[in-house]
């Protein structure tokens, strides 16, 4: 079992993390780690306006082309797996730049895809090789800081990174003006090469060769099984995962259901869209200060955001089931679905963590490697109701916040 948290944060340098000398100015670092973060979101939000044509112009129903969703989210689950403990190993710059490179390639061959099993399949690998970006930007965060500087520094890239759902379904309405869904795969490529030469220019290498560790699948998975023993860490990451899954549920299904059900146009989606993403940034920033130090129990707010989640599932519910409702009442009932989400994820990551403060890197792999796999299963959910019905996407909201909800209270609550 991980051992329990120190009583609070340290303020010297332990192992591992860099003296105050080594460390790179901190606005680059925000920009160049936010913008790592922030690509695996942005290749999701720029592509869902694209979704509908996706599906018309390859022929295949709603459920098939959810799929290049549910594979991206796989392999982004995956390959935090695989690269976190490689980058353990063979230190950050290597595994980071050949992920890019790997995301570069596998986003052109998106765009030439003459049919859905050649872009389902390179989704999954665009979501392997992006996945280097998030767990990486996190093990630099590790390298460079520690206690509260690091707490600090994570609730920025939060904000940097939030920027990527708000902006993207924007950006992308407006692509979709001028080329086809081919078209935004390029861009995702382009970006994705800008990238690529940033953090190759201007990241430096942030884990020494001297504290390195040796790798092996039988050690992580030691390591693994050892940090799911533990009860109250297993109900966190759960909680979380599940809390995900709702969130990907409502965004899997809104472009279907705001477009084809409630006669959205691609630019109004975009917009309901970013404003959802401002409201779930902004709870998240919320949340991020409360965590610092200004509110004595997170999982008192665990419990709010639960709530409120719940609370908008079932209005959700009720719209699509027994009313009449127009656009500005769903769209009201997903702003109120997104926002509690800011809430949820960073307050369980924060109380996984702090279940591991020996092992936070393999806890930090973890955690991202079950919020991508319950987001996986949610457009299939979402996919199952067709395309002339909310229900699905509003009972996937209601019963994904129901068992976050019921995996806290029985495997952390009551322990």
């Amino acid at each position: 079992m991980p051992e329990r948290p120190p009583a609070g944060p340290t303020t010297d340098n332990p192992p591992g993390v860099a003296s105050a000398d080594r460390r790179p100015r901190r606005l680059p670092l925000v920009l160049i780690l936010g913008s790592l973060t922030a690509l695996g979101p942005l290749t999701i939000d720029l592509y869902l306006p694209a979704l509908p044509q996706v599906s018309a112009d390859l022929h295949v129903s709603q459920a098939v082309t959810q799929l290049t969703l549910t594979a991206f989210m796989i392999g982004t689950a995956v390959g935090q797996l695989v690269i976190g403990p490689l980058s353990d190993t063979l230190g950050r710059r290597r595994p980071l730049v050949a992920g890019l490179a790997v995301y570069v390639v596998a986003g052109a061959v998106c765009a030439l895809a003459p049919g859905p099993a050649t872009l389902i399949t390179m989704r999954l690998v665009q979501g392997l090789a992006g996945a280097a970006g998030i767990v990486i930007a996190r093990a630099v965060v590790r390298d460079l800081y520690d206690g509260l500087a690091a707490a600090r520094l994570l609730s920025s890239l939060m904000l940097v990174s939030g920027t990527a759902p708000i902006l993207a379904p924007v950006f992308g309405a407006q692509l979709l003006r001028l080329t086809s869904w081919r078209g935004v795969f390029a861009a995702l490529s382009l970006l994705g090469l800008a990238v690529l030469a940033a953090a190759a220019a201007l990241l430096v290498e942030t884990l020494p060769t001297a504290q390195r560790r040796p790798g092996g699948l039988a050690i992580t998975l030691r390591t693994l099984r050892g940090l799911l023993r533990d009860g109250p860490f297993t109900g966190y990451l759960l909680t979380g995962s599940l809390g995900f899954a709702a969130l990907f549920a409502y965004i899997a299904g809104s472009s279907f259901t705001l477009q084809r059900i409630y006669g959205a146009s691609p630019q109004t989606y975009s917009l309901l869209f970013a404003l959802n993403s401002i409201g779930m940034v902004a709870t998240g920033q919320l949340n991020g200060k409360l965590l610092l130090g200004r509110f004595p129990s997170p999982p008192r707010i665990l419990a709010t955001g639960l709530t409120a989640l719940l609370c908008a599932g079932t209005a959700l519910i009720l719209l699509v089931t027994t009313t009449h409702a127009d656009l500005p009442w769903i769209a009201a009932a997903l702003f109120l679905t997104a926002c509690p989400v800011g809430m949820i994820l960073p307050t369980t990551t924060a109380l996984c963590l702090q279940r591991a403060p020996h092992t936070a890197g393999s806890a930090s792999a973890l955690v991202g490697t079950t919020q991508f796999l319950m987001g996986a299963l949610a457009p299939a959910l979402t996919g199952l109701g067709g395309q002339r019905t909310a229900l699905a996407m509003a009972t996937s909201v209601l019963g994904l916040a129901l068992a976050a909800t019921g995996c806290w209270i029985l495997l952390s609550l009551r322990r």
